[in-house]
């Protein structure tokens, strides 16, 4: 299947003007009201996360770009093919996403996916409130989320068979240290040389993401966004670090939906003719100390789900 990267996430939210301070104030990302939600835009599409009105806040869905019409007929084939139902998308959902057509469906562990043909947008000029001058995106696509998957082994499964993700690398997580319980996460990639677009962490996360990621250009940008963080006394959810895999130097902070989103600069683009895959036992090469956003009891907690 050929899924050309990330093209938007789609949240929940029972009081979206919070995702709209949080995302102009914080974030730097441009908010415009659109049929059916809020759109947050970080270049010039219509929006990449688009927040509608929900009964609870947590992420919703993960929106998948397919470029060509062609392309999506025959993504849609391959899932027949696969005995994998799908359910079309009403006006209203493409209205709020900004897209010519759309399915979903759901991988083995719930998660939602949507297969989304083309965009639509305006192109008008992105002009952040904060003063971001711009978010990495392009082919690169948004970024990448890191989603729950109890049935971690099937969902990998599901998620190279059916949708044509490839792996990046493992990591063999132990969130309560040397000779604790340990999490798999699998790091997934799509069509483009963005290191991941996708993880999959072992174990149940109650808002539906355990992270997004958006990236900027620059270190600075970073910067800036920590302090707007501290300003706006958002709270933090990893200390500033740099990633062993992808080479991320970020930080975690919370969102309104529960899940964190990781703001970094730096990763790195692969040539997946010359990758090979790897295990890592470190989440970081410096820094990103996770222990200031949990407490000991969901730390815990997240290590009995897995």
């Amino acid at each position: 299947m050929d899924i050309a990267g990330l093209a938007y996430v789609v949240i929940r939210a029972t009081c979206p003007d919070a995702w709209r301070r949080f995302g102009e104030d914080v974030v730097g990302m441009a908010a415009q009201d659109v049929p059916g939600g809020l759109a947050l835009r970080l270049d010039d599409r219509a929006g990449r996360f688009f927040i509608e009105q929900g009964s609870a806040d947590g992420y919703f869905a993960s929106g998948w770009e397919v470029r060509t019409k062609d392309a999506f007929a025959d993504a849609l084939a391959q899932l027949d093919a696969a005995g994998v139902p799908y359910v079309g998308s009403t006006p209203a959902e493409r209205a709020l996403r900004h897209v010519f057509d759309m399915v979903w469906f759901r991988d083995p562990s719930g998660n939602r996916h949507e297969l989304a043909l083309g965009f639509v947008s305006s192109f008008d000029r992105f002009q952040s409130p904060a003063g971001v001058p711009a978010f990495v995106t392009g082919d690169l696509g948004l970024g990448h989320m890191v989603l729950p998957a109890p049935e971690i082994e099937t969902t990998r499964q599901f998620l190279e068979e059916i949708l044509g993700f490839g792996l990046s690398d493992i990591l063999i997580h132990r969130p309560l240290g040397p000779g604790g319980p340990e999490q798999r996460i699998y790091f997934m990639h799509c069509a483009n040389g963005r290191h991941h677009s996708l993880a999959l962490f072992e174990g149940a996360v109650p808002s539906g993401c355990v992270h997004l990621m958006v990236e900027v250009p620059n270190m600075d940008e970073v910067g800036r966004a920590y302090d707007r963080m501290l300003a706006h006394q958002v709270p933090l959810m990893a200390t500033l670090g740099k990633h062993t895999n992808d080479h991320m130097t970020s930080f975690y902070m919370a969102t309104p939906g529960g899940f964190a989103l990781e703001y970094g600069y730096g990763g790195r683009t692969i040539d997946w003719d010359r990758h090979t895959i790897f295990e890592s036992t470190s989440v970081s090469l410096w820094g990103h100390d996770f222990s200031v956003g949990f407490s000991a009891a969901e730390q815990q907690q997240l290590a009995d789900a897995a």
